[in-house]
């Protein structure tokens, strides 16, 4: 039996943080040694899934003190309240921030996609520190002015790419940026994930379960009947398109983040989809996107060529080969490859040799003969909740803040236009956030929030 993709990513999550919990010293430092003197009070918006998850990442800081917590689920918030007795609860977001503006100074904000902007906006609108959970939001006018308004009001912020923090992709970036595989020529980048769906949604209306407010889950989005069976509540609203990004927007953020900091690109120049286009309701699966970037120092050439493939999509045998270990044949005159490459991951190619960067994995370069000494830059783990949190009491610095997580988020969700224009390259402006070879494709870049449900500033 096939195991959710939900179940996947909360098995791999808790993974990386027993990982990185062993190995960032100064992580048992804060747990056992006297803490900073200033006391950071912090809200979650969001009790179970992701959210509870950054609520312990988190508040494992002795100096973080959890004030409150808003889900729309209160059956969400079971295991929170077990663990923090004394914070409040809170339905709707909009209340905790009415009624607790003056009594804590961060949030975490681990809602549906179409949330995150809403939510994280009004936050820093207040002052508050925000650390936001990938997509940094649904749409790329979001994401922009999420980014502004944290440059602004000079806030620390971080986007929960918690692997951006591990050893294992900042060894990546410093090999490629130490010229370990020569300039950077192209990149394939691919995830299992299949955040999609086909078809109407069933004509129901099912009666809304005791404790959930599918209003305010809704949130900014349209009005529609409540479908229960999982079809919205609580993961797979990430295959519809009003609440979620699909494979490329969950996964994306993740997989791009080690290659686009170890390349320094910046916005793309195009992209185009050559996989099926999503219908009314939902993602497709099965996407092949070409991106083309600006070169910089790390690449060969004045463009990079980058490719994503999820679902059942891989890049081509030719570019698996480049990456394939060797094994001891039986006779010492021939060799063949192990096969196969990780779920989730990126192959880069350089002028000198060829890098596999797994997701939550160590890189490998190849041949393997030519690197088998290879001297390795010395990176340390870091734990990323605890680096955020200490940056909002003025110690040290958030390395995925928004200026930096800003435009990876656009880069990545910039498939989420392309993706509905199938066969066809999208040449895009960043600094003017537009296409400019296909005007119908701007509809796509800002979305209208449902009457009642604006929010100053997006």
């Amino acid at each position: 039996m096939m195991k959710s993709p939900l179940a996947i990513n909360r098995r791999m999550f808790l993974k990386t943080l027993g990982a990185t919990t062993l190995s960032a010293p100064f992580f048992t430092r804060n747990l056992f040694s006297a803490p900073p003197s200033r006391v950071l009070r912090h809200v979650s918006f969001g009790g179970g899934g992701m959210a509870w998850a950054d609520i312990q990442g988190i508040c494992c800081n002795e100096f973080v003190k959890l004030v409150a917590v808003a889900d729309v689920d209160l059956n969400r918030v079971k295991a929170m309240k077990e663990k923090f007795p004394d914070a409040k609860v809170y339905q709707d977001w909009r209340q905790l921030l009415d009624k607790e503006a003056k009594n804590f100074d961060s949030c975490n904000v681990g809602t549906p996609d179409h949330m995150h902007a809403p939510i994280a906006m009004a936050a820093m609108q207040l002052g508050k520190h925000v650390y936001c959970q990938k997509p940094l939001c649904h749409d790329l006018y979001e994401v922009r002015q999420l980014t502004l308004m944290a440059r602004r009001k000079r806030l620390v912020t971080q986007m929960g790419i918690q692997i951006h923090s591990q050893k294992v992709y900042r060894l990546a970036v410093a090999l490629v940026q130490s010229g370990a595989i020569g300039k950077v020529k192209e990149i394939h980048t691919w995830s299992d994930r299949f955040w999609g769906d086909t078809g109407a949604p069933v004509e129901k209306n099912d009666p809304v379960p005791e404790g959930f407010d599918w209003n305010l889950w809704l949130g900014v989005s349209g009005e529609r009947p409540f479908i229960g069976g999982g079809y919205y509540h609580p993961g797979n609203w990430r295959k519809r398109l009003d609440f979620g990004t699909g494979s490329f927007g969950d996964m994306g953020c993740h997989i791009y983040d080690p290659v686009f900091e170890a390349a320094a690109l910046t916005a793309p120049l195009s992209v185009r989809s050559e996989g099926p286009a999503p219908d009314k309701w939902n993602w497709s699966i099965n996407a092949v996107m070409r991106y083309v970037f600006p070169g910089t120092r790390f690449t060969e050439g004045k463009t990079l060529n980058i490719t994503w493939y999820d679902g059942a999509e891989r890049p081509p045998k030719d570019i698996q080969a480049l990456v394939a270990e060797p094994v001891k044949p039986a006779d010492p005159k021939k060799r063949k490859s192990s096969g196969g490459i990780p779920s989730n991951g990126s192959i880069v190619i350089g002028t000198k040799g060829v890098m596999l960067i797994p997701h939550v994995g160590m890189p490998k370069m190849f041949p393997v003969e030519q690197y088998k000494d290879y001297p390795m830059p010395e990176v340390e783990n870091a734990h990323h909740w605890t680096q955020w949190a200490e940056a909002c009491i003025g110690k040290g610095k958030a390395s995925a803040n928004f200026d930096y997580a800003g435009p990876l988020t656009e880069a990545v969700l910039l498939g989420s236009v392309a993706v509905r224009f199938p066969q066809t390259t999208l040449e895009w402006n960043g600094p003017k956030l537009k296409f400019t070879n296909v005007k119908e494709a701007n509809q796509y870049i800002r979305r209208q929030y449902r009457k009642g449900w604006e929010v100053k500033g997006l």
